[in-house]
């Protein structure tokens, strides 16, 4: 049986997400894999992690509030990928096809977090 979360296209655009991040990433710079790598990845990985958690507590103000902190991962996020750009470590290319998908999920995660 599907896991209620994996319904909600805020969530599946979320992981999407982070797994071209992940993708990604595997591209940068070996010396950055406890710095800037590891960052952006715990940084993308929180976005959907928190909707699941939040999608597995028993109230809707739980879940409001791991929403908020998704919330807070994407503009993490958004913050990291232009860092990533500036050092080169991202093309523009890659950089154009993430933002456009974190903003995305901006705009879902924030339509579901006015939801409640």
């Amino acid at each position: 049986m599907e896991k209620g979360y994996k319904k909600l296209i805020v969530w599946q655009k979320a992981d999407e997400l982070a797994y071209q991040v992940y993708l990604e990433t595997k591209r940068f710079p070996k010396y950055e894999i406890y710095g800037m790598t590891s960052q952006l990845r715990r940084a993308v990985i929180s976005i959907p992690t928190n909707i699941v958690e939040g999608a597995g507590r028993q109230g809707k103000n739980e879940l409001k509030q791991f929403v908020n902190i998704a919330l807070g991962s994407l503009a993490e996020t958004e913050y990291l990928l232009e860092f990533c750009f500036r050092l080169d470590y991202l093309s523009r290319e890659n950089y154009e096809r993430l933002e456009r998908l974190r903003k995305e999920v901006g705009g879902l995660l924030w339509k579901f977090y006015k939801s409640f």
